[in-house]
C-alpha cells in the first residue's frame, strides 16, 4: 500500500536530482535564501525549545514580493530528515507548490532546491513545512517551520487600507504531547503558546503612537489549535481574510483563527496605555499566548480586559445583502467527513466519503468548470480544510445558506455542521485537499484532485 510515509521516502530519493537547481539558473544568484536547520527557541529566559526553524529565527523571515514579478528562492535543508516547503495560498504549478502528494520533490538531508515563480494572487500568504509527523510532536508543523509571505498588488491603489504602522504576528503552540480525550482517542495538548515565538511578558512589545492606525497581519501557524484573540481597550476592523479583501469590513471585539487562517485588521490607536493583545481563553493566555501593546511614554503594568463570551462568524464579512446561487452550470461534489475510532490510546483515523488517504478518490476537474464542494462534517471535531493552488468562495454557512463574496483558502467546518464553497478549476494539475490539523492530515484526512 502506498502511504504518506512511503511517499516521503520515495520523494526524498527522487529529490536528490529533481530538487537541484536547473543549469540555466545556476549562475544567477537567488533573490532570497532559506535555510532549514535545527534551532533552540528561547520562549523566555527559563524555557527553551529545541526545534527546526527557517534562517535561525521564528517566525521565519518575512518574504515580500510584488504580484506578477518573478522571484527565485533557494532552500537548503540542513536537517537529518527530508523536507519540503509549501507556498500556502499561491497559485503555483503542482511541482513547486510544496506538497509531495502533488509531485513536488522532497529536499533530502543536505540537499538544496531552487524555486522560481511569478507570485499571485496579491495578499497575505505564508510558507511552511508540509511533511508527516504522526505521533512525533517534534516534526512537521509542530516545529518552528513557518514564515510570513506578503504579495503586494501590482497597482498600489488596490491596497485601500489606511494605516501608519504594520505588524506581522504568528500564533503557535509548543511542547506538545498526545493525551487521551473523553472518548479514549488521543489528541495533542501543549505546555506553551506564543506570539512570534515568545510567551507573554518576554520579547519586545509592539510600540505604537496615539492616533495612528495600525495594520495587524495575524497568522495561526498552530499545528492543531484554534485561537481567539482580543486586544484590551480596542477593537479590530477586519479588512481581509486569508489575504483576500473582505467585501464587508466590520469592527469586531475579537478574532477567531483556525490553523492556517490569516486575518488582516486595522486598529485605531485611540486608548493610550499598556495593553495586552492575547488569547481570550484564560488557560491559553496563561500558557503564554499574548504580546504587550505599548503606547509611547506609557508606563505601568499591561492591562487585560476579559471578554465574557467568544464571538465570531464568517457571515458578517460577506457581501450584503446575501443572494441565492445564480443559475449556471455548477457541479456539486459532496464530501462527508467522519472519524474511525482506532482504539484507546490511538489517534482517530479520518475519512472523506468513507475512505482514508491514499484510498480517497475525487472526480476529475475540467478546466474552466465551476464546482461546489459540499462539506458535511459528521464528526464531533472541527476541521479547518484547505484547498491547494486555488481560492474558494464561501457560499453556504450554517447560519447563512446564501453567503456571497468571501474568498478564502481555509474554512473551519465545525462539528456536526455543513459548509459549501465554490471554486473555478482554473489552475490545471494535481491539487491537494486536506484538513490543516496536522494530526488529522496524518491520519488520512486528505484527497487529491486531478484535472482531466
Amino acid at each position: 500500500m502506498l502511504t504518506r510515509r512511503s511517499l516521503l521516502k520515495l520523494g526524498s530519493m527522487a529529490a536528490a536530482s529533481a530538487a537541484l537547481p536547473k543549469p540555466a539558473h545556476s549562475l544567477a544568484p537567488a533573490d532570497y535564501s532559506i535555510d532549514i536547520a535545527p534551532y533552540t527557541l528561547e520562549l523566555s529566559p527559563k524555557h527553551f525549545i529545541k526545534t527546526i526553524a527557517y534562517n535561525q529565527q521564528i517566525p521565519g523571515p518575512l518574504l515580500r514580493f510584488r504580484e506578477g514579478k518573478q522571484v527565485t528562492i533557494d532552500v537548503t535543508n540542513h536537517t537529518e530528515n527530508a523536507e519540503i516547503l509549501h507556498w500556502h495560498g499561491l497559485f503555483l504549478p503542482p511541482d513547486i507548490d510544496g506538497a509531495m502528494e502533488e509531485g513536488t520533490p522532497m529536499i533530502p538531508p543536505g540537499g538544496k532546491a531552487r524555486y522560481t515563480y511569478t507570485p499571485s494572487p496579491a495578499g497575505f500568504r505564508w510558507y511552511h513545512t508540509h511533511t508527516f509527523a504522526g505521533t512525533d510532536l517534534k516534526k512537521a508543523q509542530y516545529t518552528g517551520q513557518h514564515g510570513f509571505l506578503m504579495i503586494d498588488p501590482t497597482d498600489p491603489g488596490k491596497n485601500s487600507a489606511h494605516y501608519d504602522q504594520e505588524f506581522f504576528l504568528a500564533l503557535h503552540d509548543w511542547d506538545g504531547e498526545m493525551t487521551g480525550s473523553a472518548d479514549g482517542s488521543m489528541n495533542p495538548s501543549y505546555r506553551f503558546a506564543t506570539v512570534n515565538g515568545r510567551v507573554l511578558g518576554f520579547g519586545d512589545p509592539l510600540r505604537v503612537k496615539p492616533g495612528p492606525h495600525v495594520l495587524l497581519h495575524i497568522l495561526n501557524s498552530s499545528p492543531t489549535e484554534q485561537h481567539w484573540i482580543a486586544l484590551a481597550g480596542h477593537q479590530f476592523r477586519v479588512i481581509a481574510l486569508d489575504g483576500n479583501p473582505a467585501p464587508n469590513p466590520q469592527l469586531v471585539p475579537m478574532l477567531r483563527l483556525a490553523p492556517a487562517e490569516r486575518i488582516c485588521a486595522v486598529v485605531e490607536m485611540n486608548n493610550p496605555g499598556l495593553w495586552i493583545l492575547g488569547e481570550v481563553r484564560k488557560h491559553i493566555q496563561t500558557a503564554g499566548m499574548g504580546i504587550v501593546i505599548e503606547y509611547a511614554d506609557s508606563t505601568g503594568k499591561p492591562a487585560w480586559q476579559q471578554p465574557d463570551t467568544l464571538i465570531w462568524n464568517y457571515d458578517q464579512f460577506a457581501a450584503t445583502p446575501p443572494r441565492p446561487s445564480e443559475p449556471g452550470n455548477i457541479i456539486d461534489i459532496p464530501l462527508v467527513f467522519a472519524s474511525k475510532f482506532a482504539g484507546h490510546g490511538a489517534p482517530d483515523h479520518w475519512t472523506i466519503n468513507g475512505k482514508s488517504w491514499p484510498e480517497t478518490s475525487a472526480p476529475s476537474l475540467k478546466r474552466g468548470q465551476r464546482y461546489r464542494l459540499q462539506f458535511k462534517n459528521t464528526s464531533s471535531d472541527d476541521h479547518p480544510v484547505h484547498l491547494h493552488r486555488h481560492s474558494f468562495e464561501l457560499r453556504s454557512l450554517p447560519k447563512n445558506p446564501n453567503t456571497r463574496g468571501l474568498l478564502k483558502d481555509v474554512v473551519l467546518v465545525e462539528a456536526k455542521t455543513e459548509v459549501h464553497v465554490e471554486f473555478t478549476a482554473n489552475n490545471p494539475g494535481a491539487t491537494l485537499f486536506h484538513c490543516h490539523q496536522q494530526n488529522h492530515m496524518d491520519e488520512g484526512f486528505m484527497m487529491l484532485f486531478h484535472y482531466a
